[in-house]
């Protein structure tokens, strides 16, 4: 038994001593993975219109415009202009002058319910639909207190978000 023992514990050892070898570098391939992400910059249009293009110049075509306050993901920085990506994965390039790194919100679903307060005891204010852009004023829990570019103003619940 004692010899048993005597080899298990060797094992042991040998075990431990691979998987000190092990952890620098898996330590290190979460740093290298995560530090991608971490660049991936959340900006927002701070201009009552924006166009997106399809290319990083205003020779490019328009391939769609954005309101104020349309939260985007910067993907690529290329001298002025932005490679940007939005909450339905679609990608252009916008100008740098038109972004601004406001907190702001989009609205993911259809029927997104505009309320008084931060709980749905409040009354509806209005009722939107996906794709509306808010500035964020406040954040309470699972509720956003946000304003949309014409002033409105309400709670909205953060599932309906993004």
């Amino acid at each position: 038994m004692f010899f048993l023992k005597k080899a298990l514990d060797g094992i042991r050892q040998k075990v431990i001593l691979e998987l000190m070898k092990t952890y620098p570098l898996i330590a290190a391939v979460l740093i290298i993975c995560s530090s991608g992400l971490a660049w991936a910059e959340r900006m927002a249009v701070n201009v009552p219109i924006a166009n997106i293009r399809s290319g990083p110049g205003t020779k490019y075509d328009i391939i769609w415009k954005v309101e104020k306050y349309h939260p985007l993901i910067i993907i690529k920085k290329t001298g002025a202009w932005y490679r940007i990506r939005d909450f339905e994965q679609d990608e252009g390039w916008a100008h740098k002058s038109l972004l601004s790194d406001i907190k702001t919100v989009i609205t993911k679903k259809d029927k997104c319910n505009v309320r008084s307060g931060a709980a749905t005891s409040y009354d509806i204010l209005f009722t939107i639909e996906k794709g509306i852009p808010f500035k964020v004023l406040e954040r309470k829990g699972n509720w956003v207190h946000v304003q949309h570019a014409d002033g409105d103003k309400g709670w909205i619940h953060k599932s309906l978000l993004w």
